[in-house]
């Protein structure tokens, strides 16, 4: 599993990948994100209409998700 760290870290080439799996997020979203976990959290909530924790396990799933195809 990839940490946030380096998702923050790598997060041009990954805003593509989040792009990918959020469609509702727009690029202006993705660009003010700038890697900040906590405003991914509050866009998806935001976006789909899921609680916070909800948000928070889909996160963690991207981050696994891109650990095992990098």
């Amino acid at each position: 599993m990839m940490n946030w760290d380096q998702v923050e870290g790598q997060w041009k080439q990954l805003s593509g990948a989040a792009k990918e799996r959020w469609g509702k997020l727009t690029d202006d979203d993705l660009t003010q994100i700038n890697g900040k976990r906590e405003q991914l959290t509050g866009k998806i909530q935001e976006r789909y209409g899921i609680a916070k924790d909800a948000a928070e396990r889909e996160i963690d799933r991207f981050c696994n998700d891109i650990k095992t195809t990098t």
